[in-house]
């Protein structure tokens, strides 16, 4: 259990998951749930896949870096970014094989509207970045740019081969992510072991500084992804329908998935788990208070919160 919805006194709901936490010596320090019930793992591998990027020789500074490691609320500075990779590559818009969408951001969204925007487009789609950066590499290795998101292209074959290795698990067959690039299949335990060597290798280093110096960039300034590496030395990335991965620089790898899908409740057991291993200080408690205990309201007031259950 994570999470429980606490309402004017009373438990109105709970929220089942997993939470696994490894060292660097792979000893495990938390083990929460089923942990080796396996899903997909969605955009919680974008910093493996980032890396893949930058290993096959996309051209990326910092700020590239983190978008392409990014799903990003499709602010004006996620969008001019995203250009800039796909302008590096000699690249347009027309590119990109994610599908047209409106941001994430509903801000960013309603900003388009005012500005006359009539139709969602490619790079508007949270995971635009990924791309991008994906196509960066196809140019920089001489890969064919046109299926770069077909399971079989070279591009998908090394990510699928970084994953394996981190996790230690087989992670096909794949299945579609609703960008249109393969997703990888695993467990809790594994992804916590993939993020404990994000945590700590150096192969990893340019992908987790440049998350851990531009969370804005990586995820938008309201979201917990973002909220947590503010206040932490963390490289947090989290997936579609509640899955979640937090390296602590040099301490840990955490994975953690809510059942339900329920992203509120997958955070208030997440930091709630960081609490209980020591990691957060006094400071950080307070400025991440508002994800580890949401309020609930009842005409327009706080009647109850958003409560951690872990055993």
């Amino acid at each position: 259990m994570l999470a429980r919805a606490v309402r004017s006194g009373l438990a109105e709901s709970y929220h089942d998951g997993a939470i696994a936490v490894f060292d660097e010596a792979g000893s495990i320090l938390l083990e929460v749930g089923d942990i080796d019930r396996p899903y997909f793992f969605r955009s919680a591998i974008k910093p493996f896949q980032a890396t893949i990027s930058l290993e096959a020789g996309a051209d990326l500074n910092r700020e590239q870096t983190a978008l392409a490691a990014a799903s990003h609320g499709g602010q004006p500075v996620h969008r001019a970014v995203v250009g800039s990779i796909l302008a590096g590559a000699g690249l347009d818009e027309s590119a990109l094989r994610c599908p047209a969408d409106w941001p994430l951001s509903p801000s960013a969204h309603q900003q388009l509207i005012a500005g006359g925007a009539t139709a969602p487009q490619p790079i508007y789609h949270n995971c635009s970045g990924k791309h991008a950066a994906a196509l960066a590499a196809c140019v920089a290795a001489g890969w064919p740019t046109g299926m770069y998101a077909e399971p079989d292209h070279p591009y998908q074959v090394r990510v699928r081969e970084l994953v394996s290795e981190l996790t230690g698990e087989e992670v096909g067959p794949v299945g579609v992510d609703g960008c249109g690039f393969p997703t990888l299949r695993g467990t809790t335990r594994g992804l916590a072991r993939a993020f404990t060597r994000l945590a700590f290798d150096d192969r990893f280093r340019p992908v987790r500084n440049a998350m851990m110096a531009m969370p804005a960039l990586t995820s938008d300034t309201d979201r917990p992804e973002a909220a947590l590496m503010q206040w932490l030395p963390a490289t947090v990335k989290g997936g579609a329908v509640a899955c979640a991965g937090v390296a602590v620089t040099g301490r840990l790898g955490l994975a953690a998935k809510c059942w339900d899908g329920s992203n509120q409740a997958l955070y208030v057991g997440v930091i709630e788990a960081l609490d209980r291993l020591g990691i957060l200080e006094p400071v950080a408690r307070q400025g991440l208070a508002p994800h580890a205990r949401p309020e609930l309201l009842g005409g327009g007031a706080p009647v109850g919160r958003l409560e951690p259950a872990l055993p």
